[in-house]
């Protein structure tokens, strides 16, 4: 499966921030100054609870 991962519009350009694909189901979350280190799947609830949570 080919992923293709995004950036936050809020990252600035020093990097430092994740990156997310959605896949059906899920998002995957990558270490953008590490892509090659792999991803982490988090069901599309808990991924969902956790942007919830952040942006209160």
């Amino acid at each position: 499966m080919n992923l293709e991962f995004r950036r936050s519009s809020y990252s600035g350009s020093q990097g430092n921030c994740v990156e997310v694909a959605d896949i059906p189901g899920a998002s995957a979350v990558r270490d953008s100054q590490n892509p090659e280190a792999g991803h982490i799947l988090f069901p599309s609830t808990e991924w969902s609870a956790l942007l919830n949570s952040v942006s209160k």
